[in-house]
């Protein structure tokens, strides 16, 4: 997959040779220098992920990374440190500033290239969800909202690869905060995930790494738990089994002996980034419901109604019932429109509860609603009809000072698959301004289509 690279680095031959390496293997390349650089090239370039070199004057790599990370428009790009140090409270210190990976000088391309190829697999998936949500925010239908940064309230599955890991990873997640479960063995791992979703599952490599990673394709493969946050355990010796893990889906990893501040480190920024997923997911989820749905009564509003008639008009044909509330304006003048608003939320209420739960109910205009019935034919959808008009005129609608009687009229019409939507609605309301004409508080059918 091609993408675009950001090298940040002081030292000009570094950035020609690396940029080199990037360009050979189909990557889109731009460099900077200098921190202040790096951040201005980040947000106007927008690159998929960025290299960070972190021994620079000034603005040294840790410094540019967390400015990275507090900027809204740049905090979910991946970053990698490149550096000569390898020192563990280095790596660790890169990984708390929000460092996605950290990579020694000189870079074995073997290495450089899986993380890359693993980074940008979850970017895209979040770059999706990002764009969705936000077209529904352009639209005022959500709010963006944050991500968690903790991890307390996590769930995470633990499966150990040895007895070197069983009881002590667990241990420490739990001492983070984290709701943490110990598998005894992968198809117990698999009975765990089934029964609760799983914030980040933790694998550690066996011996025989092979089946542990058969494993780890295994759980790709999985269509609910493909996009869980996979990190793996391995001893030294595993290094290409881990590269080779990095392909199959696996996105972070940690060596044994397990550093507590390193597997923390690398666990607080996978379990960020899947709550931020899960929370672009939830907005999308939010603005696509609000999107369809009437705020005042809860039914679904003219937008989706349409889209669904038109939909039943290509296979079954449809029955529409358009209902208009009788004497509405004199209802808000009198009571005011806080009655009127309970008078409408009523009236839906009736309504849904009395049509069946294939059939559609929703509010299309002020005080206009719309029934839409497959199946339902001649004398069948005028009883329905009927019996929608009784149940709203039987009883007055409460309110705080008192009752108010309503009654509604119907106009319903039927048609044959193929008929326009539009053409439908029109008949029904001819049916329903007869009705208004006829003296309200009754239901007439529109004759039935030519033949």
């Amino acid at each position: 997959m091609t993408a675009r690279i950001l090298v940040v680095d002081d030292v000009p031959a570094n950035v020609r040779l690396l940029a080199a390496r990037l360009s050979a293997e189909f990557y889109e390349v731009a460099s900077a220098s200098s921190g202040p650089e790096a951040l201005v090239k980040a947000a106007s370039w927008n690159p998929d992920i960025i290299l960070l070199d972190v021994m620079m004057p000034g603005m040294d790599g840790y410094e540019v990374c967390r400015e990275l990370k507090r900027d809204k428009a740049t905090a979910h790009i991946p970053v990698v440190m490149v550096t000569a140090l390898n020192d563990r409270q280095e790596r660790i210190r890169g990984l708390e500033a929000g460092a996605d990976d950290f990579l020694s000088k000189p870079v074995d391309d073997a290495t450089l290239f899986a993380r890359l190829r693993a980074l940008l697999r979850v970017k895209q998936v979040e770059d999706a969800w990002r764009m969705r949500a936000e077209a529904a925010r352009e639209l005022g239908l959500s709010e963006p909202a944050d991500a968690a940064a903790s991890t307390a309230g996590a769930f995470a599955v633990v499966v150990p690869g040895t007895e070197a890991d069983r009881g002590v990873l667990a241990d420490i997640l739990a001492r983070e905060g984290m709701t943490v479960e110990e598998a005894n063995g992968q198809e117990d791992a698999l009975a765990l995930l089934a029964d609760r979703d799983a914030d980040l599952i933790i694998l550690g490599l066996g011996p025989d790494g092979v089946q542990s990673l058969r494993f780890a394709s295994r759980l790709r493969a999985d269509s609910v738990l493909r996009d869980v946050p996979l990190l793996l355990v391995a001893d030294q010796a595993q290094k290409p089994l881990v590269l080779r893990g990095f392909d199959l889906g696996a996105n972070d990893h940690v060596l044994r002996p397990v550093d507590p501040a390193e597997l923390l480190a690398r666990v607080r920024n996978q379990v960020r980034r899947r709550r931020t997923q899960e929370m672009l997911r939830a907005d999308l989820d939010r603005s696509l419901e609000l999107a369809v749905t009437d705020s005042l009564t809860g039914l679904r509003n003219r937008r989706y109604a349409m889209r669904h008639l038109d939909g039943l008009m290509r296979s079954s044909g449809a029955t529409a019932m358009l209902i208009d509330v009788d004497r509405f304006k004199s209802i808000n003048d009198r009571f005011g429109h806080a009655a009127g608003d309970a008078v409408l939320r009523e009236i839906a209420d009736r309504l849904r509860a009395h049509v069946r739960a294939a059939d559609l109910v929703a509010r299309i205009g002020g005080e206009e609603f719309l029934v839409v019935a497959a199946g339902t034919s001649g004398e069948t959808g005028v009883c329905v009809a009927e019996r929608l008009r009784q149940v709203v005129a039987e009883r007055p609608v409460q309110i705080p000072d008192g009752e108010i009687p309503v009654t509604v009229s119907i106009g319903i019409a039927e048609a044959r698959p193929g008929t326009r939507a539009d053409m439908l609605l029109r008949r029904a309301d001819d049916a329903l301004y007869r009705a208004k004409e006829n003296g309200r508080n009754r239901v007439e059918a529109a004759p039935p289509e030519p033949s």
